[in-house]
């Protein structure tokens, strides 16, 4: 056998398989079902290490999974479709995360302010309410506290009277 012959048969081999990836990317086309380097070696028989030596046919390969699915069931599904889907959906994530921390965070304060109430440690609803009631109520010890007064007065004068009397009885007998 010689060299040219054997080149020959080399570049035979590599036609054939060649045209297997061609026929597995057209496949899976048809098809619909999803394309990866790995399926595509593996249905046409090959090593994926010979699509990665064959940029031409690894542009094929990533190409045709870039491409839009033809279903006939549904709307046509791209990769970027897909991509811009989970960029959406995690940002939706997001601000969803961020809203359950607030919701969070006021549930926890007014469950706080509740549990202090109910504890008897909190001050009442109505403060200005108690305020005035405070007010009022400081008004009526200070006026009892002048009439308190006012009687001790009177008390003592008619103790003394009492007393001048009682003399003035024991005196006269």
């Amino acid at each position: 056998m010689t060299t040219t012959s054997m080149a020959d048969g080399r570049r035979a081999d590599s036609a054939r398989r060649r045209q297997r990836v061609i026929k597995a990317v057209a496949a899976a086309v048809k098809a619909g079902t999803p394309i990866t380097v790995s399926g595509i070696a593996r249905q046409a028989g090959v090593d994926r290490a010979y699509l990665y030596r064959h940029k031409d046919l690894l542009a094929q390969v990533h190409a045709a999974d870039s491409e839009p699915r033809t279903d006939s069931t549904g709307p046509l599904v791209t990769r970027a479709s897909l991509q811009a889907d989970l960029a959406n959906a995690q940002e939706r994530a997001g601000r969803l995360t961020a809203r359950i921390r607030t919701l969070e965070g006021k549930l926890s304060e007014l469950l706080g302010e509740q549990a202090w109430r109910d504890s008897g440690l909190g001050g009442p609803d109505d403060v200005d309410q108690l305020k005035r009631r405070i007010t009022i109520l400081e008004q009526q010890a200070v006026n009892l506290a002048g009439q308190l007064e006012e009687r001790n007065e009177e008390l003592q004068a008619a103790r003394a009277a009492n007393r001048q009397l009682i003399s003035r009885l024991n005196t006269s007998h």
